[in-house]
């Protein structure tokens, strides 16, 4: 498999952000936001702290009216697409937005090879990922 053999690459980091800074010279996330409508990102306390601030609700408040618990224990938006994805695909609370949505696709990181299975899987949510993999495939 693909994602076996690069995972023993030395430079295997470089060739990511290689290929993730081309993807992104073409491909404009307004253009999909396939990711927001289609998954939750896994909220982090500081996320929600920070979400609750910004729109003047208590953090209890902000869980009890945009979170829910996931099978693996997580908090994460309940509904999707996401609550705060307008019409235009922007987002409504970008300045604050959580740090899961800020690093999407997560291909522009060091070790890379701890994240090969969640790049496989996004590639299936993210065009610039799966335009990332063809590339490194082909390369």
């Amino acid at each position: 498999m693909f994602l076996e053999k690069v995972k023993n690459s030395e430079r295997l980091d470089e060739e990511f952000k290689r290929q993730h800074d081309n993807a992104f010279t073409r491909i404009d996330c307004l253009d999909c936001a396939n990711c927001c409508k289609t998954t939750s990102p896994i909220l982090l306390q500081d996320d929600l702290d920070r979400l609750a601030s910004h729109l003047k609700l208590s953090t209890g408040q902000f869980i009890q009216k945009f979170v829910e618990m996931d099978e693996d224990g997580d908090f994460v938006f309940n509904q999707t697409p996401c609550p705060f994805l307008a019409s235009d695909n922007k987002c409504k609370v970008y300045s604050v937005r959580p740090e899961a949505c800020s690093d999407y696709p997560h291909t522009n990181r060091k070790n890379m090879r701890d994240v090969l299975d969640i790049a496989l899987e996004n590639s299936l949510i993210c065009p610039a990922v799966s335009e990332i993999l063809d590339s490194m495939k082909k390369g």
